[in-house]
């Protein structure tokens, strides 16, 4: 079993308050659930206005898959242009 873990850290600059940036959250992860079999969720930064981390992952048994699954998630939501990538992670695991 192999498990793909992201994380993405956010800056939202058109956030003027933590119920505007929580929209963008929403939209963002709301839009990556119904594209991707992926299980999302923002983790932390959660009371910073202007920052958002979001974590992710995937289980498979292909770790290039898991992979390119993972880079194409961190593609699809800069490719969103609902708030810059600031940085991004990836880790494999194996069990």
């Amino acid at each position: 079993m192999v498990v793909g873990i992201g994380v993405i850290e956010l800056m939202v600059h058109n956030s003027s308050s933590l119920k505007a940036k929580r929209q963008v959250v929403k939209s963002i992860l709301g839009k990556v659930r119904s594209k991707f079999d992926v299980s999302i969720a923002e983790v932390a930064d959660q009371d910073k206005w202007q920052r958002c981390t979001i974590g992710f992952s995937v289980v498979t048994n292909d770790s290039g898959y898991a992979h390119t699954m993972l880079e194409t998630i961190i593609n699809y939501v800069e490719s969103l242009y609902l708030a810059e990538i600031v940085d991004s992670r990836i880790e494999i695991v194996h069990y």
